[in-house]
């Protein structure tokens, strides 16, 4: 069984969005200030030496245009080994391999993929991807870079309408560049304070 993680640099205020390629957007490339040797190992850390890529189609589109022409680096060559497996209705326009289309039912598609032998697989970018996964219990971490800035504006990490769900706490780590690394367990629904209540009452 393949572990699902989902890593996603942002803003105090769950901006995700990094490039004006990607709609309407003023503040392109705003994570470069405070790109350090020590984040970038951490980073390269939590993808991990092996893995696959769970990608929604304009971050692909996105991705495509860039890394494949990047000069080659640990980030650049782990990213470019990938199998990307896409989703997308134009599964014959990919070009940027080793790739794969989701197919129509992208949650079966997900589930499929995580039931075969291989590495784990990381999403980053696609916040529509992100819920549904969520939605459906097949995303199993979350690694958050928060970054010490407020964009006000752009795409944000969690799409309206994301079901409500719990996580618990794995690790966290803060640099000195201000960006806060912290892993989350996807833990289950959302606990309230009447769901509380009910275990001291069924503990009594």
């Amino acid at each position: 069984m393949r572990r699902l993680r989902i890593i996603e640099h942002m803003s105090l205020d769950g901006v995700i969005q990094h490039s004006a390629d990607d709609g309407d957007f003023r503040h392109s490339d705003w994570t470069v200030p405070y790109r350090t040797p020590a984040g970038r190992d951490a980073m390269l850390a939590a993808y991990g030496g092996s893995f696959d890529l769970l990608l929604g189609r304009r971050t692909y589109d996105l991705w495509s245009a860039y890394w494949p022409k990047a000069p080659s680096s640990p980030m650049a060559d782990r990213l470019n080994a990938a199998t990307k497996y896409v989703a997308t209705h134009r599964p014959e326009s990919l070009e940027w391999g080793p790739f794969e289309s989701l197919g129509p039912d992208i949650v079966e598609g997900v589930r499929h993929i995580k039931a075969q032998d291989g590495p784990d697989l990381v999403l980053s970018g696609s916040s529509t991807l992100t819920s549904t996964l969520l939605e459906h219990g097949l995303a199993d971490e979350v690694l958050l870079a928060v970054y010490p800035v407020l964009l006000g504006t752009g795409k944000r990490f969690f799409a309206e309408g994301t079901p409500a769900r719990s996580f618990e706490l794995v690790s966290t780590k803060a640099f000195p560049s201000g960006i806060i690394f912290t892993t989350y367990k996807v833990a289950g629904p959302l606990k309230t304070l009447s769901d509380h209540h009910d275990q001291q009452e069924a503990s009594k």
